[in-house]
């Protein structure tokens, strides 16, 4: 049930991360382009709008990246605490996974 909870919040999180960013930088681009048609003082407003728009972007990112590699250690936490948990529960299911894609290779 954990896990379940734990896929859907990083998932959710990975959605908005995206959604976010492909924002910032839609809206930069948009900007760049249209001081690239302009001259002087407006120009150079729009141009530092948009750098502005990549810079906070780029936040986004750093911040993002930052959660998943949280969220990735405790994934790993968590399947190391269930790995001692039940151990010959993982032996099995690593030889099933084993031997089922022995089978799936051995037929090509």
């Amino acid at each position: 049930m954990q896990e379940t909870n734990f896929r859907a919040t990083a998932n959710d999180a990975l959605d908005t991360a995206t959604t976010d960013v492909k924002t910032l930088v839609k809206d930069a681009q948009t900007l760049l382009t249209a001081a690239a048609s302009l001259t002087g003082e407006k120009a150079e407003e729009m141009r530092t709008r948009g750098m502005k728009l990549l810079d906070s972007a780029m936040g986004k990112a750093g911040e993002y990246k930052t959660e998943a590699v949280v969220k990735g250690k405790q994934y790993a936490e968590a399947t190391d605490v269930y790995v001692k948990e039940n151990p010959w529960r993982t032996v099995a299911v690593a030889a099933g996974v084993g031997l089922l894609l022995g089978a799936i290779l051995g037929r090509k």
